[in-house]
């Protein structure tokens, strides 16, 4: 048990901050491994019930915690995270262990080499001591899977926690340590971070260099509060010349959070003219977010969404067809081991034509150009991250209906493909006490500025909640 100075309430070492960790490891309070031990006994208490965990290695992560044990107690820590445990998602490569993409049609390989963003995180001395859960591909907000358990949400184990940073999302409002890894190309930190309480960063585009690299396509920090969110960017935004689709390297002052939002320009983003309806819980929490802006000096107008029907469904085609690209090429056996919502979805890019699927392409251009005019007019938007509080989870997306998968992404989708930063933050909590995040978006390249208002949020939001304890390990 650790006491820090600001708070009178005796803190679990598995609750504690990376900063916190980071201070503790320097002032000799508490070592890297018995910070491992109290993480890795929490999970034990935890995991059965919302199995977020996937190549679970306590020992290995013994090992390399015992090794940042002997350096802490040198003096000689080898980086800005050293001794922290960290969790990092199935898709995100690390040497020896397969990638299976959450997906049982997929082959089983173990990794030759850890993808950047896991090399980064290792050479900066974290302790990794488990990957995480995903759905089938990556392609639902969801933590259903053909290959990894149901995933469920630590506040409510009758609800889902969003994907497809699924485990991470878990993970993080667990407890399982502070450092949670995900990826997002349409929300999948976003999402997550909104339903389990979480921060969390979907940076402009090449910011994090990732293997493989794809349009909109992001690694991204998922944490629980802002600081180390900004200390995880620190490591995971380093050069890496692997993803050809990198920013060039850039001395970025991460710890340099404080922003004020007096005279800022801030844009509410609320009804967006399709997609899923916007639940009156989640308005009242994204109102309430501007508000608070407001009353620190920034200037609110109401802004219309940028994205269209045609845009969505555009989308959907593309990326219909790029999975269908992926199913096409196993055997009729294989590919019936993948989800039948995956399978379905799919199978219907095999009837597009060509032109249909570059027209789809062709929104991620649209929208790219709409956002850019947004954002000549304002420094920042406000909107919520999902349209709805929660869903069931057993579903694959919260409609469940693969004819309509990505209803639910019209608040955050845009930002991956027109490369803009846009961080998720709770912002408050529904009537029956389930977390409803705030999404902030900057311009391209405006990482810091967007966490550092994610930052100024923060501090005006007031008390939050506890986080779940052992009360929730019964659906409700």
């Amino acid at each position: 048990m650790h006491k820090p100075a600001s708070n009178d309430a005796v803190t679990s070492l598995h609750d504690l901050s990376a900063i916190d960790l980071i201070a503790g490891f320097r002032a000799k309070q508490f070592s890297p491994s018995e910070v491992l031990e109290d993480v890795l006994a929490h999970v034990a208490v935890w995991e059965p019930h919302i199995k977020a965990l996937y190549a679970f290695d306590p020992d290995g992560a013994r090992a390399v915690a015992k090794a940042s044990t002997e350096r802490w107690q040198k003096g000689e820590p080898t980086g800005a995270l050293d001794g922290v445990p960290v969790t990092i998602k199935d898709n995100i490569a690390t040497k020896g262990v397969p990638v299976p993409l959450g997906a049982a049609s997929v082959k089983l390989v173990p990794a030759a080499v850890d993808a950047p963003p896991a090399a980064r995180l290792r050479e900066a001395g974290a302790v990794i001591f488990s990957k995480t859960t995903m759905p089938d591909y990556g392609m639902l907000s969801s933590g259903l899977s053909s290959f990894h358990p149901l995933t469920r949400n630590p506040w409510d184990l009758s609800k889902n926690p969003g994907g497809s940073s699924a485990g991470a999302g878990a993970a993080g409002a667990a407890g399982y340590g502070p450092l949670h890894l995900g990826t997002d190309i349409g929300g999948s930190v976003r999402l997550p971070a909104c339903w389990c309480g979480l921060v969390a960063l979907k940076p402009s585009l090449g910011r994090i260099p990732i293997d493989p690299s794809y349009v909109g396509r992001v690694a991204g920090p998922m944490t629980r509060i802002v600081d180390d969110a900004a200390l995880m960017m620190s490591v995971l935004s380093r050069p890496d010349r692997r993803d050809g689709m990198s920013l060039p390297p850039d001395n970025i002052n991460w710890k340099a959070l404080e922003k004020s939002p007096r005279k800022l320009r801030i844009g509410l983003m609320l009804d967006l003219g399709v997609g899923q309806a916007l639940e009156k819980e989640v308005r009242a929490v994204a109102v309430k977010a501007a508000k608070a802006f407001e009353s620190a000096g920034a200037v609110i107008t109401e802004v219309d969404g940028i994205l269209t029907r045609e845009m969505l469904d555009g989308l959907d085609n593309f990326w219909r067809a790029r999975m269908w690209d992926d199913l096409a090429k196993l055997s009729e056996s294989e590919r019936a081991k993948a989800l039948p919502y995956i399978v379905k979805w799919g199978e219907s890019g095999a009837k597009l034509s060509g032109v249909d699927v570059i027209r789809g392409f062709n929104a991620t251009m649209a929208i790219r150009s709409a956002a850019a005019k947004l954002f000549a007019d304002v420094d920042y938007v406000v909107s919520p991250v999902s349209p709805v509080v929660n869903f069931p989870a057993e579903f694959a997306s919260p409609i469940n209906d693969p004819a309509k998968p990505f209803e639910h992404i019209c608040y955050t989708v845009p930002w991956n493909m027109s490369e803009n930063p846009a961080a998720a933050i709770n912002g408050g909590f529904s009537e029956s006490g389930f977390p409803i995040g705030v999404q902030i978006v900057g311009r391209r390249f405006d990482d810091l500025g967007v966490l550092g208002m994610a930052k100024a949020f923060e501090g005006m939001r007031g008390p939050q909640k506890p986080w779940p304890g052992a009360a929730r390990l019964t659906p409700r």
